[in-house]
């Protein structure tokens, strides 16, 4: 596993060096390592690469770690290969939160950039929390959750969130408006230290939970019978584990909107690669999801110069091919 670990590491590296070196003003290597260690630092070099890219970069691996790891944790609970936050509601859920906050302070000057970063998480985390009760609530079964009903349910969920968004987005000021239609898309551009220090507590607080219980998602993923017999409280551990994810997609979307299909695809992947220990697949998956959202911000900025593509489009448009293969996988292998 080490070697695999390696392999991403190096890959996500590589990545970041192109995001930083590229763009419409290059910086050469030399240039790029003297400023960075700030060795005869060159000051419009600083603000390149300190303000403008380096942050995107920052964020855009912090981003793809939690909803990684949040989403190899949500495709245990549920026991479906096909769970995602994005499918699932609950990214549209923490939206909508976050919207009704930008709704409420918009235009308000006591409002700082530190207050908003601080406070917009709290308001995803309550539509987050709203999106996850109604999925328990709709998808219960005869004492447990429907794995076939969790994808219909998130889907409606989806929606009805997403149209909650957008009609409190009509609600403001055309400038406030522009800049949320921007974030709902899954954008990285807006990154800044502040943010990142804003969601990086959120980070350090509940992925560690979520890798400690990587032996309870080992468990869990066996019939609801034979996990009471070991003598977990099953409903229990889920809502500590759901209200963890939960937690860290909304931090994610408070600061980048909605990345929908990296909580799909990098834990798939971590599986192929890692098996099916949870201690092995929670890092890979969080590693998996720092390079698809890294990769998808460079490829946004790189490929379509002048302007700039979100990288939540980007992910959008891997996503939902690989999702239709995955359905058609599982449908395939329900009927054999």
């Amino acid at each position: 596993m080490a070697k695999k670990y390696a392999l991403f590491i190096a890959l996500i590296l590589v990545v970041s060096y192109f995001s930083l070196t590229s763009g419409s003003f290059s910086v050469r290597p030399a240039e790029l390592l003297s400023t960075l260690f700030q060795i005869d630092p060159n000051p419009q070099y600083e603000i390149l690469l300190f303000d403008l890219r380096l942050p995107r970069v920052v964020m855009a691996a912090i981003i793809g770690l939690g909803l990684g790891i949040a989403g190899a944790v949500i495709q245990a609970i549920t026991r479906n290969g096909l769970a995602d936050p994005g499918i699932l509601g609950i990214n549209a859920g923490a939206g909508a939160g976050i919207v009704a906050f930008m709704l409420l302070f918009q235009g308000q000057k006591e409002v700082t950039s530190i207050a908003a970063a601080m406070g917009m998480p709290l308001f995803g985390l309550i539509g987050g929390l709203i999106a996850a009760i109604l999925i328990y609530i709709f998808a219960w079964h005869r004492g447990n959750l429907d794995s076939g009903r969790i994808i219909l349910v998130g889907i409606a969920i989806n929606s009805g969130f997403s149209a909650l968004s957008l009609f409190l987005s009509l609600k403001m000021d055309p400038q406030d408006y522009q800049m949320a239609m921007v974030w709902k898309n899954g954008s990285i551009w807006s990154a800044n230290w502040t943010y990142i220090s804003a969601v990086l507590p959120w980070m350090l607080l509940f992925i560690p939970i979520l890798i400690g219980k990587s032996r309870l998602l080992d468990t869990i993923r066996f019939d609801e019978d034979t996990v009471r017999s070991l003598g977990i409280s099953s409903n229990k551990e889920k809502t500590i584990l759901l209200v963890a994810c939960v937690a860290i997609i909304s931090a994610c979307v408070s600061v980048a909107g909605s990345m929908a299909f990296v909580g799909l695809i990098a834990p798939h992947i971590s599986r192929r690669l890692a098996g099916v220990e949870h201690r092995y697949i929670l890092p890979l998956s969080g590693l998996i999801g720092m390079l698809l959202v890294i990769s998808a911000d460079f490829a946004g900025k790189l490929f379509f110069q002048p302007a700039e593509v979100p990288a939540g489009i980007i992910l959008a448009i891997l996503g939902v091919p690989y999702f239709l293969y995955l359905l058609f996988k599982q449908k395939k292998g329900e009927n054999a």
